[in-house]
């Protein structure tokens, strides 16, 4: 696992600043091994902002009869941490890489958060250096197909579980268990208790993820069917 140039030319890339791309797949634990003053974090941030931007216009003139509410969970689908693990293996992103092994073994929570960050660092460095035109035409290229077949990579357990609970006349509530991590990598785990009992715990980058995840433990319980 490694950078390698190869990933810029499948991609039909040319370039004249590679550090970019370098920046893009290297973790913090790489940069702070080697003394490097950059990782792919701001990147990352930057390249969630561009795809949800291109698959928003995407999907508001394919669907001109939906409303902003249908859009925002449709979008959701295909800009979620799944959608975005599955783009990063399928585009062979993730083995380019750049980590520190120094760093230990990392959880799984901790390995699928990365996977699904190279994906976003990758098109905010394609971004930066190609423009949006050609950003656009990366992402048309290699994820609009998946929203042409309508791919699920997203379910809404939370939406799923608060229907229950109101066709039910019972309480759904969410409660931080732990807080864990800096605040550039934080871990949440958050319970799921329905009707005053607890039916989940869930794990995630941010609450919603958590919530998420707590929720759709809840739904295989309850044996909710979507």
């Amino acid at each position: 696992m490694g950078f390698s140039m190869d990933i810029l030319k499948k991609f039909g890339i040319e370039t004249d600043d590679e550090s970019i791309y370098l920046m893009a797949f290297t973790h913090g634990s790489y940069g702070a091994k080697y003394d490097l003053d950059y990782n792919y974090e701001r990147l990352e941030f930057l390249g969630d902002s561009v795809l949800s931007v291109i698959v928003s216009e995407y999907l508001y003139n394919k669907y001109p009869e939906f409303e902003e509410g249908k859009l925002t969970k449709i979008r959701a689908n295909y800009v979620c941490q799944n959608a975005l693990i599955f783009y990063s293996h399928e585009l062979g992103l993730i083995e380019n890489l750049r980590f520190s092994e120094d760093e230990g073994h990392l959880t799984e929570s901790e390995v699928l958060s990365i996977t699904a960050d190279i994906f976003e660092s990758f098109l905010g460095a394609v971004f930066i250096d190609q423009g949006m035109d050609f950003a656009k035409k990366f992402v048309s290229d290699n994820i609009f197909k998946f929203i042409d077949e309508e791919r699920v990579f997203f379910r809404d357990y939370k939406s799923a579980i608060k229907e229950y609970g109101d066709a039910n006349e019972v309480e759904i509530e969410y409660k931080i268990l732990q807080e864990l991590g800096v605040p550039h990598d934080k871990l949440f785990v958050i319970s799921i208790w329905i009707d005053g009992k607890e039916m989940g715990v869930g794990k995630g980058k941010n609450k919603k993820e958590a919530e998420q995840a707590a929720a759709k433990i809840a739904s295989d319980r309850l044996k909710l069917v979507f």
